[in-house]
């Protein structure tokens, strides 16, 4: 079977190895679509997603559907699509019985944080734990439920801050995340979308999965004192600066958007001065059940997807995701697509 691996900053390579044998408690999948995320992207171009350092080749991605290719315990026939939980969790702590996505320990698809690393999803045959496994419905195609992952990161954020019904949103940062923040704010009830981003192609996305409004902030800075809710996706320094500034008082704002392990100039005047309230989120529990559902009932977050390229142009795919220009979500697709 084909894989690829990262072996360090910019050093790709699509291998040919072994289909492996599932062992007790595993199932076999014949991986169909794989997305492209930030901490990918990290890996590949800078040989390290912050303190996470790529030590040995490391099969990225976690972002994932496709079907049952063998289940031993044949509770799964052969065919049946799903996509996956990425996550393992750490054994339960006095006080974190709700909160295993944060407990330590656990692992992570396509992730060097874990020694050895956690291989991820862009092969075609890949070994899960049962527990990860989730079927699909009838309605979610394999293609769009690559996209099941990144927005169970955003519905987590989302349900960190609350509820939406009738609040004026803004998200900030029109990439992949930034467009299914949108999509999702006003599947949740948002009465008015505004996104912003440095660059024109993002914001032309985001205008198809609801914004009623796009702002450049190259060229406009965001009004002051409007937004109920603010879901932050860019963890730049100055967007954040700005969303502080562009939060209504006692507003809202979830930060998405992963900063890094190093200190960041935020002025935090209005944090104090407006009573925010503002909510750092990491990944997500239960959320992948809920994005499935509302894939379910709204099809047209499919318009992330603008890009499919085959295993063999991994190398190309990698160069389009990071172009946010001109990508939005980039899907690779595996052999048994």
């Amino acid at each position: 079977m084909k894989a690829v691996y990262i072996k360090g900053k910019e050093d790709l390579e699509i291998t040919d190895v072994p289909i492996p044998e599932p062992g007790p408690g595993q199932v076999r999948i014949a991986v169909e679509y794989v997305g492209i995320c930030g901490s990918d992207l990290h890996y590949y171009f800078n040989g390290a997603n912050g303190t996470f350092v790529v030590r040995e080749p490391l099969i990225p991605g976690h972002e994932m559907s496709g079907h049952i290719d063998l289940d031993p315990e044949d509770e799964w026939a052969p065919g049946t699509p799903i996509t996956l939980h990425p996550a393992t969790f750490g054994p339960d702590q006095p006080g974190m019985e709700n909160l295993r996505h944060l407990r330590p320990g656990g692992s992570y698809l396509g992730s060097a944080s874990t020694w050895p690393h956690t291989q991820g999803a862009m092969a075609e045959y890949m070994l899960v734990n049962r527990d990860m496994i989730r079927l699909l419905p009838e309605s979610v195609s394999t293609r769009t439920a690559a996209l099941v992952e990144p927005l169970g990161v955003v519905l987590h954020g989302i349900n960190m801050i609350g509820d939406l019904t009738g609040a004026k949103v803004l998200v900030s940062g029109s990439g992949p995340i930034g467009l299914l923040a949108g999509f999702a704010a006003k599947q949740r009830g948002a009465a008015h979308l505004t996104c912003s981003d440095v660059l024109d192609g993002p914001l032309e996305r985001a205008k198809k999965v609801g914004a009623d409004q796009v702002i450049n902030v190259r060229n406009e800075t965001l009004p002051e004192n409007t937004f109920d809710v603010i879901l932050e996706c860019s963890a730049a320094a100055p967007a954040v600066t700005a969303c502080l500034q562009a939060a209504k008082p006692r507003g809202r704002i979830a930060q998405i958007g992963m900063f890094p392990g190093t200190p960041v100039p935020v002025a935090l005047a209005p944090l104090s001065q407006k009573e925010l309230t503002w909510v750092g989120t990491m990944r997500f529990d239960n959320e992948v059940d809920e994005a499935i559902t509302m894939i379910a009932e709204a099809p047209e977050v499919a318009e992330v997807i603008t890009h499919v390229l085959g295993v063999d142009r991994a190398l190309e795919a990698f160069a389009i995701a990071k172009d946010s220009q001109v990508s939005g979500k980039v899907l690779v697709a595996l052999g048994g697509a």
